[in-house]
């Protein structure tokens, strides 16, 4: 299974916490599944950042990509059929990096590891 992991699961999987379900822990550890992280997140993540609404540790983005190693995560960049893809989403949901999200699943087949309810409102599978 392709699965796209959401910016805030994947933050919680990093900082271990509790919020994030046992069966989205077990998806995204399970050696089967083929889990991506977007650009799109950690263009989300820089984003808050930068305007002081997430703080993380000094040696942050080295911890992403050492637990991206470690996990076997996948990049996935922004393709110009992703956007594209968001030109035709109903807005069920306004955030713009989720919408990218929504609109790569869709493109890539993938189902999302999410705890966001706005997913649903979308053709795609949701891992929660």
């Amino acid at each position: 299974m392709k699965i796209l992991i959401d910016t805030h699961a994947f933050l919680w999987l990093l900082t271990g916490d509790s919020r994030l379900s046992e069966r989205a822990r077990e998806a995204f550890l399970d050696t089967e599944h083929k889990v991506h992280l977007s650009a799109a997140s950690l263009w989300e993540i820089t984003i808050k950042i930068s305007l002081g609404k997430l703080k993380l540790k000094k040696a942050w983005m080295e911890t992403v990509q050492k637990e991206m190693k470690r996990n076997l995560v996948i990049w996935l960049p922004i393709e110009m059929p992703h956007c594209e893809q968001v030109t035709k989403l109903p807005f069920h949901h306004r955030d713009p990096f989720d919408r990218m999200l929504i609109a790569q699943a869709m493109v890539e087949g993938m189902h999302v590891l999410t705890n966001d309810s706005h997913f649903s409102d979308y053709p795609i599978k949701i891992i929660w």
